[in-house]
């Protein structure tokens, strides 16, 4: 993965103006870096035939300012200045796809557990970004390991919520992966079933039915996820949306797949070393993955309500 310095940006948008990359800066002390007080979203933006194209912005803003809720995070634009301002942004660094990260936050004025009376920052930032997990993990898949960590429940922080803070479950959990030579983790609720990867969904195939974790089991409502779930169905796929999934689950499954912005539709060829089907991509994640990738790339004109267009 490219780091900042080798990428062709110069430009983020923060607090209503927009300006230099090196020159987006917060202070040491902003509430933000010490207790976690934000929320975030990751968005990507397709090259296509007509021009930029952001993949479903208008649901990623909703999530955004939904998120913000639980934490009476007061975000001071509007859902049309913010996306007025994403769209300029990615014109003023000529980017034909990109990865685009808003972010709000507690910022700076006093240092206490309690943010009342502390101002809330607002940044947009985008940047080059090609497969999460590798390009060549879209076709072959990734090897995963079930993490010892869990995911936290709903009961103690908001799972519905994308916030900052409790991303570091998201980090040890992936972190323990790649030290045991895995590309991913695999998370488990409190409760033992299957939750979702550190950033990601995941669905199980079985019988030519796709199943995927419910909402209720501590999950991120993905729109990548829903994404995969109404494509599914318009392939003529059965899909339980709100299904319970052991762990055991996972080794017997015909396919494994992982969904996610970052990660779009990223096969799973094992799990803790046990071969998943016959170790490859299977014929439902890839007539899924195909089927995503014309969307996206608008090799088809359907679902173009999904679409914001950058308009160069």
């Amino acid at each position: 993965m490219a780091t900042f310095e080798e990428m062709d940006v110069d430009t983020i948008w923060m607090d209503g103006e927009f300006v230099d990359w090196e020159e987006a800066q917060v202070h040491v002390l902003s509430h933000a870096l010490h207790y976690g007080s934000g929320v975030f979203e990751g968005v990507r933006c397709y090259d296509t035939d007509e021009g930029p194209a952001i993949f479903r912005w208008d649901g990623h803003l909703d999530r955004f300012y939904q998120s913000a809720k639980p934490y009476n995070l007061e975000i001071e634009y509007t859902p049309e200045e913010l996306t007025e301002a994403t769209l300029e942004l990615v014109r003023r660094q000529d980017l034909r796809s990109c990865y685009i990260r808003p972010i709000a936050f507690y910022g700076y004025k006093q240092l206490g557990v309690s943010p009342v009376g502390v101002p809330t920052r607002t940044s947009i930032a985008c940047w080059p970004w090609g497969a999460y997990l590798g390009e060549e993990a879209l076709e072959n898949g990734v090897e995963v390991k079930v993490s010892s960590w869990r995911k936290h429940a709903s009961s103690q922080i908001p799972t519905n919520a994308k916030t900052t803070g409790p991303y570091i479950n998201s980090l040890l959990a992936g972190e323990e992966a790649r030290r045991h030579d895995y590309a991913e983790a695999i998370v488990l609720n409190k409760e033992g079933y299957v939750a979702e990867g550190p950033g990601e969904n995941v669905f199980l195939v079985r019988d030519d039915e796709i199943l995927t974790p419910a909402v209720s089991q501590s999950i991120l409502d993905g729109l990548t996820r829903d994404t995969v779930i109404e494509l599914a169905r318009d392939l003529g796929y059965e899909v339980n949306e709100h299904a319970t999934i052991g762990r055991g689950e996972l080794y017997t499954a015909d396919e494994l797949f992982f969904s996610g912005t970052a990660a779009e539709v990223t096969p799973v060829r094992k799990v803790d070393n046990v071969e998943i089907g016959d170790g490859g991509r299977g014929p439902v994640t890839e007539a899924i993955q195909s089927r995503f990738f014309d969307v996206v790339e608008r090799r088809t004109d359907d679902y173009d309500e999904w679409f914001t267009y950058v308009e160069t």
